[in-house]
């Protein structure tokens, strides 16, 4: 029981960062029908703008929480001004093609972020600092860190102004009403660019969150961090039902707890046939499965194509 509460604790603490990278992914999805690949990278240079700052920082004799948060926001301007970049010149002129040329165009996107990455910090694992001394505290035989309740907290807050923005704000309801149908948002007076550019500056700004989460849980950033895990955090937004916010939050949480109870007992399942090391599997078993079962996702709707 001790190890299945400690495998929860530590799968609700990645699900935490699935879905908050799970809802970048979605709400592009929702307004522009658009699967959004690079957005992974964009959490990758979250992280590495974080790891820049917070060495420059180490030493200065500020408060290792403060630097976290001077690091942070840093990084979100950044991601959002190539969120907005990217949105401008790689997506905006696509609008209108067919839908295979901008799923192209966001691969060739997200190949050019890793490459520019690689070239400003390098090739190599960076050990991201962890400049917060870690306190572990224990319940029913687990443990959780204050690193994961600070993660799965900043979670939270995000989700919930996340949906606070959508649900109670005049660009929220100008982003609703371009999800729903962008003609009539427009003759009704929503400039749909600058809706269109706001859902992609914030998606990046959520990344950036993200790459900070990440960072400081595992302690490692790499240019190539932000393939693999953009793709668990679409396979979360698939799970969830992509294009419904709740759904990203619920896929990204419940991929999270998946593929840590996986790690945890694939080795007793297996007479240790499989290790721990196979735990990255599981976020695509749960994507092929719901593909063929429930292909528009637990909370999301079986609609018609939009005209």
């Amino acid at each position: 029981m001790d190890i299945l509460l400690q495998q929860i604790v530590n799968g609700l603490t990645l699900g935490a960062v699935y879905a908050v990278v799970a809802l970048g992914y979605t709400m592009v999805y929702g307004i522009i029908q658009l699967i959004n690949f690079a957005h992974g990278e964009l959490v990758m240079i979250g992280a590495m703008v974080a790891f820049t700052i917070i060495n420059a920082l180490a030493g200065s004799g500020l408060p290792p929480a403060a630097i976290v948060v001077i690091a942070t926001a840093c990084a979100i301007p950044v991601c959002m001004l190539i969120g907005y970049t990217m949105e401008r010149f790689a997506y905006r002129p696509l609008r209108r093609a067919p839908r295979l040329a901008p799923l192209i165009t966001a691969i060739g996107v997200s190949i050019i972020l890793q490459h520019l990455a690689m070239l400003v910090w390098s090739r190599n694992v960076l050990a991201f600092p962890q400049i917060i001394p870690t306190v572990s505290y224990s319940f029913a035989g687990a443990e959780i860190t204050n690193v994961q309740i600070a993660i799965i907290a900043t979670a939270i807050l995000v989700m919930a102004g996340l949906a606070w923005l959508v649900y109670g704000t005049r660009l929220g309801r100008a982003m609703r009403a371009t999800a729903q149908n962008p003609q009539v948002a427009g003759l009704m007076g929503v400039d749909i660019n600058a809706v269109i550019a706001s859902t992609f500056v914030i998606g990046a700004a959520l990344a950036a969150i993200a790459g900070v989460m990440i960072g400081s849980y595992y302690g490692v950033s790499q240019y190539t961090m932000g393939s693999l895990l953009g793709l668990k955090a679409f396979s979360a937004a698939v799970l969830g039902g992509i294009g419904n916010l709740a759904g990203a939050m619920l896929g990204g949480m419940l991929l999270g707890v998946v593929e840590a109870l996986g790690a945890g007992y694939i080795g007793d399942l297996t007479n240790n046939v499989f290790g721990s090391n196979y735990q990255d599997v599981f976020a695509f078993f749960v994507l092929i499965a719901v593909l063929v079962f429930r292909p528009s996702g637990l909370l999301g709707e079986r609609v018609g194509e939009r005209a």
